[in-house]
This record gives C-alpha cells, sequence and structure tokens, in this order.
C-alpha cells in the first residue's frame, strides 16, 4: 500500500440497479414509472428562458419549495428540496446523526441507509424484521442515535401502520426519526399528519416514483421549521446550489396537474392488483404490497434462476444476493402490455423447465 493510500475512505458501495442501454426491453427493475410525467413537465421545459442556464438557480429552490409546501398543506418553511430523496437523506445524515450512539433501522430495507453511515462514520445496528417482513415496534424502543425506516419499506412493499410509526415516534422523543416515503402514494398513509405532534419527525419523499421524474432528481424534507432550517445550514456550507434550474421547473409543473397524477398512480395501483392475481395463479407467495412493485418468491424456481432465465430474454427485474430474501424477485410494475408479456414469459417458462 503506498502512503498517500492509507489516508482514502473506503467503503461498500451501494449497487443501482442495472440501467441496460438497449432498445425493446421490458425495464422492471428499477422501479421507475412506466407513464410520461404530467403533460405541462415538457411545455414547462420548452418555455423555460434560456438566459437562465447561465446563472445560479435559487439556492433555496423557493418556487418549488412553496409548491411542494402548497400541495402537503404546509408551510414553506417546514420544506426542504434536494437532488433526489437519496441527497436529501444524504444530507439528513450528516445533519442529525451525530451521536455516539448507534442509529437503528431495519436490516432488510433499502441498502443505502448502511452506506451512509459508514461514509459518514455514524454507528449502526439492524434490527429484524419478523418472519412476514414486518419492522418489529418494540426493537426500536431501546438508547439509539436516531431512527430511520422506509413506509412502505423497500425491497418488500410492506406498509408499516400508522399506530405503529406513531408508538415509534412516542418511544424516541430524544433523537431524529425519519420516515422515508418515496413508495407511500401507491395506497399507504403518509406520516406528514404526525408532522404537527412530533417536532423530532421528519418525512422524506421524492417525484422518481409516482410523478414520473427519475430523471430529474427532485425529493424533498418535511419536518418542523427547526429542522429545516439545520437542513439548510448545512446543504448551504456544503453546496448552496443543488438544485438546477430544469428540476426546479419541471417539479413545479408536475405539482400544477394533480389530476394527471392521480390518474397516472390510478393505473398504476389497477396493474399491481391484477398483479398480484396473476402471480398468484403461477404460484408465486408475497406480503400485500402499497408500492408500485411485487417482492414474491416463487413455490418452486429459485429467484436467482428465474431472474437469469427473464434477463436473456431482455426482461429485466432486480435480485438480491443477500440473506433472507435471496430467494425473490422485486418487480417494478410496468405498462399493462409489460406485464402481460412478463406474465407470458413465465408460464411458458416455468410449464417447460
Amino acid at each position: 500500500m503506498k502512503a498517500w493510500e492509507k489516508n482514502i475512505r473506503r467503503v461498500t458501495p451501494y449497487t443501482p440497479g442495472e440501467q441496460p442501454q438497449k432498445e425493446k426491453i421490458i425495464k422492471l427493475n428499477t422501479n421507475e414509472n412506466p407513464y410520461p410525467p404530467a403533460p405541462g413537465v415538457p411545455e414547462a421545459l420548452r418555455r423555460l428562458d434560456t438566459d437562465l442556464l447561465r446563472r445560479y438557480p435559487d439556492p433555496s429552490a423557493g418556487r418549488l419549495v412553496k409548491a411542494i409546501a402548497d400541495s402537503q398543506g404546509l408551510k414553506p418553511e417546514q420544506v426542504f428540496a434536494g437532488v433526489g430523496s437519496d441527497d436529501v437523506l444524504a444530507m439528513c445524515f450528516m445533519t442529525f446523526f451525530n451521536s455516539e450512539k448507534p442509529i437503528l433501522f431495519p436490516d432488510i430495507t433499502y441498502s443505502f441507509y448502511d452506506v451512509w453511515a459508514e461514509v459518514f462514520r455514524i454507528p449502526y445496528e439492524t434490527q429484524p424484521l419478523n418472519e412476514n417482513f414486518d419492522i418489529v415496534a418494540e426493537d426500536y424502543y431501546k438508547e439509539n442515535g436516531g431512527v430511520i425506516f422506509p413506509n412502505p419499506n423497500a425491497p418488500t412493499g410492506v406498509e408499516c401502520p400508522q399506530e405503529m410509526i406513531e408508538d415509534i415516534l412516542r418511544q424516541n422523543q430524544d433523537v431524529i426519526v425519519i420516515v422515508d416515503e418515496a413508495y407511500v402514494d401507491f395506497g399507504a398513509v403518509s406520516a406528514v399528519p404526525l408532522l404537527e405532534k412530533y417536532e423530532n419527525l421528519i418525512v422524506v419523499q421524492t417525484f422518481s416514483k409516482s410523478r414520473s421524474l427519475a430523471g430529474m432528481r427532485i425529493g424533498y424534507a418535511m419536518a418542523n421549521p427547526a429542522l429545516i432550517k439545520y437542513l439548510n445550514d448545512v446543504k448551504y456550507s456544503f453546496n448552496s446550489y443543488t438544485m438546477n434550474q430544469t428540476a426546479i421547473a419541471a417539479g413545479v409543473a408536475s405539482l400544477e396537474d394533480p389530476e394527471y397524477f392521480n390518474e397516472t398512480i390510478q393505473k398504476i395501483v389497477d396493474t399491481r392488483e391484477r398483479a398480484k392475481a396473476r402471480l398468484r395463479q403461477l404460484g408465486f407467495s408475497f406480503r400485500d404490497s402499497k408500492s408500485n412493485f411485487i417482492f414474491a418468491a416463487h413455490e418452486s424456481c429459485p429467484a436467482k434462476e428465474l431472474f437469469d432465465a427473464l434477463r436473456e430474454q431482455d426482461i429485466y427485474v432486480r435480485y438480491f444476493a443477500k440473506p433472507r430474501i435471496d430467494n425473490y424477485l422485486r418487480i417494478t410494475i410496468g405498462t399493462d402490455e409489460e406485464m402481460d408479456a412478463f406474465f407470458a414469459f413465465l408460464e411458458r417458462y416455468l410449464k417447460h423447465r
């Protein structure tokens, strides 16, 4: 090892979902929305004054923050915007998880949490989900330096009941509790109403899934104004101009069309419910999903075998070679046509394997 290598921070990086550079694929592996963003989004980008591109954007992303606040029934000072919820969550880790006590999160969850903890040198402990992939509230009663969990959980899609979220909050009023709601719009109950009751709660959401703007990278946190100020203080010390002009314009335009948003969500939910019935017919089992994906295991065919067979046909789903979940596939809900092609292949393969 060279002398300068001794001072390099080394972490095991997050592994993102595969992004195949092919045409005519069925992409059900990264939980993207299969439908385009609201019609007003491309129109807003066409109307964007190109002179703005030579100027720095508003550091506070004020227009977008106000639009988010209005849509959530909050005040602008309760909202923090960032470059996707990953950026927002990383900023939360940096800002709020500075105790010598370990932060707590589930053992089966969004796999960026342990990466951020290692990058920022935050001690952590994972709490095992039960055999049904549910969070066990009592595991979060012990002393800790903060709590974070997704709702619905990823990659399982299981919703944490509102009563359990409030139970965890009641037991952890001396630390920050973050509820990561990347998939909440697909049928789960949001913790946003609990912001009025718990000053230590942060709720994080994203435009990447339900609003079809994964390519724009827009995420946001909602909390009491004091916590938002702390986040902004760290952001301005780290990178003042995180939100670019095009993302701000696209985000505002997306929020201006709630009818399109509701229509698109309903299409995905309807396809998801149809997919559940079809998967059961094909021999899969899974917990009820409140997200835009289904986390399923087959009764006789190993997940890795199915993953490889699907990939050979340019059908991409997500496989995690991790303890407890290495016989499951995470299947994003696509269009009806994509799902029909996916099911047709599964039927042929499982019949003749």
